[in-house]
């Protein structure tokens, strides 16, 4: 099968991601899409992110309301920082019937270079490229194996946005899936 990795830190996992996932799903010809949560990015400095365990809940939640997704921990069992090529070759011993690919955002394309081993990711493994408001990717200037999802619908909306608006009681319809909401309020998260 052909899997496209959807990884990050998911928190929380909002609307914009869920309709990635879906539309990577459904448009990119892929047989299916894993969210990938991911543990800790060596990229994102700050506060810890809410426990994988929560983060994963929420990750299911949203795959379970779109066709051919699904929530993976496999990157949770990985040794901390989360190092994007580790996960992929490591994937990629553990299911060697399956072709993974990754899907980025546009904001991280533009500093793929930071990655640890980006070009043995670019050389190894097929990227797509979701396209965010506000970090514009040259289609033209894309090596081979990565292309960007043109049609892909665009939110601008982010969990750090998310986080703070939970903490500042937001009514928050329609920038989470309802049962996400409900999640977070119930395990009084991000307060």
């Amino acid at each position: 099968m052909r899997i496209g990795i959807f990884s990050g830190s998911f928190d929380p996992i909002h609307t914009g991601h869920a309709m990635i996932a879906n539309f990577a799903a459904q448009w990119l010809g892929l047989d299916e899409v894993w969210i990938m949560v991911s543990p800790l990015n060596p990229l994102k400095k700050g506060s810890l992110p809410a426990p994988d365990t929560a983060r994963m809940e929420m990750a299911s939640i949203v795959a379970s309301g779109c066709n051919k997704v699904r929530a993976s921990g496999f990157e949770c069992s990985l040794p901390v920082p989360s190092y994007t090529y580790r996960t992929l070759t490591s994937l990629k011993d553990a299911y060697p019937e399956h072709e993974f690919s990754l899907i980025i955002g546009s904001d991280n394309w533009l500093r793929f270079s930071q990655w640890r081993d980006s070009d043995r990711i670019k050389s190894e493994f097929e990227i797509f490229i979701y396209p965010r408001p506000g970090y514009e990717v040259d289609i033209d200037t894309l090596p081979a194996g990565v292309s960007l999802m043109t049609e892909a619908p665009q939110a601008l909306i982010s969990s750090s946005f998310v986080r703070e608006s939970v903490k500042e009681g937001k009514n928050l319809n329609y920038f989470l899936p309802p049962e996400v909401f409900d999640y977070i309020i119930k395990n009084n998260l991000y307060r």
